[in-house]
């Protein structure tokens, strides 16, 4: 075995570009361009997102809180597909970083707005439910009502400044 030869591959370059897709980060909540509403709202969906989300004290609306509890119901899920991701860039799979991102994204997405589904406490005062009666509304679920909130929350994924 003196003169065995030896195979050497270079996957540097892969390997490099990998972690260079470590470099971006997934964020969650109403993008940009997912804040406008239907019709003549005076709030876009990021700014009720964040009174709902915190309540408002001078507009007597109470916290119902949705996109923490619903990004950490699937924490455990996130972090198992950034893990791969991780894994995927050491090895030289240039995708396995963006796929782990997309993964996240969507995860997170789906429980957010699950968790606006479920219904979250405390119930609609009879005095938001008169109004939405009166608009020909029927539903009776906190942060339910035409759904564009609730199809406003989406992923982005950016480089991390």
């Amino acid at each position: 075995m003196k003169n065995a030869a030896k195979l050497l591959m270079d996957n540097f370059p892969t390997f490099r570009a990998s972690l260079d897709n470590l470099k971006a980060e997934v964020l969650v909540g109403v993008p940009a361009e997912k804040t406008g509403r239907k019709g003549d709202a005076e709030m876009n969906n990021a700014t009720i997102a964040y009174i709902q989300d915190n309540g408002s004290a001078a507009a007597n609306i109470p916290a119902r809180p949705f996109m923490r509890p619903g990004i950490m119901s699937v924490k455990g899920n996130i972090a198992i597909a950034l893990e791969k991701g991780a894994r995927g860039a050491i090895h030289g799979e240039k995708l396995a970083v963006d796929k782990a991102l997309n993964i996240a994204g969507l995860t997170a997405q789906s429980a957010i707005r699950g968790k606006i589904n479920e219904g979250i406490a405390p119930e609609l005062a009879e005095s938001t439910l008169a109004a939405r009666r009166a608009r020909g509304r029927t539903g009776t679920k906190p942060l339910v009502d035409t759904g564009q909130l609730r199809n406003s929350i989406n992923y982005v994924i950016r480089e991390k400044k």
